[in-house]
Formats: C-alpha cells, sequence, structure tokens
C-alpha cells in the first residue's frame, strides 16, 4: 500500500475511533512544523497498528488505555476514553481495566485515569 493510501485509511479510522470533530480540530492545527509528525501517527498508529488484523478496535482500546494509564499519559488517556466508548466499550468495561490497571501500573495512576474518565463522561453526557 503506498503513503497516500496509507494515510486515508489511517484518517478514516482516526476519525471512526476518536470522532470528526476531535479529528478536525486536531488538522486545524496541523502546521510546517508538525505536519510530518502529524501524517506520521496518521500512517503508521491510524493505519499500520490499528487496521492490523489481529485485534478489534474494542480490544485495541482496552491496550491503549492500559498503557496512557501506567505512563500517566493523560492527555492521551482521556482522547482515547472516547474512542474507548466510540469503539463499543461501557463504562463499566472501562471502569474494569483502570481497575486492572491500578494492580499493575499503581493505585495512584488509576486513580487519577477514575477522575480523568468521569470528566470525559460528563463532557460526553452534556454534549448529548
Amino acid at each position: 500500500m503506498d503513503e497516500p493510501t496509507r494515510y486515508a485509511e489511517g484518517m478514516k479510522t482516526r476519525r471512526a475511533v476518536l470522532g470528526e470533530a476531535y479529528v478536525d480540530k486536531a488538522s486545524a492545527s496541523v502546521s510546517e512544523f508538525n505536519r510530518d509528525w502529524q501524517e506520521f501517527i496518521t500512517r503508521t498508529a491510524w493505519n499500520d497498528i490499528w487496521n492490523r488484523p489481529g485485534l478489534e478496535r474494542r480490544e485495541r482500546s482496552i491496550i491503549v488505555l492500559s498503557i496512557a494509564t501506567a505512563l500517566g499519559a493523560w492527555g492521551e488517556f482521556r482522547i482515547h476514553v472516547r474512542g474507548a466508548l466510540n469503539n463499543g466499550m461501557s463504562r463499566d468495561e472501562i471502569k474494569e481495566v483502570l481497575m486492572q490497571a491500578a494492580i499493575y501500573a499503581g493505585v495512584p495512576a488509576a486513580n487519577h485515569a477514575f477522575k480523568e474518565a468521569m470528566s470525559v463522561f460528563a463532557e460526553v453526557d452534556a454534549e448529548g
């Protein structure tokens, strides 16, 4: 698959997982400085990894939430809470991911992840 096709397929996946509004906002902030980076993550993360066979998007969301919790990558975590909901995860399933993360990534990380997730849930509820 050539680079333009990988980019286009990656963008489809990125929009499906993160939502049109988020991707439109991120795309509007592309500059000469970060253009190569945005194209790279769209081709590699959103196409080459997210579109691989072997795991469903829901399972990939579980992995991303777990890793973002362990790393304390709260910006990515918040984005991917929405993605997990878009990928069919329930709030109870997200809670279970965070309970599991507490054991392996630490209670402080999971405690903060619960706060971040609840904040995202409130935003989603307010959006209707």
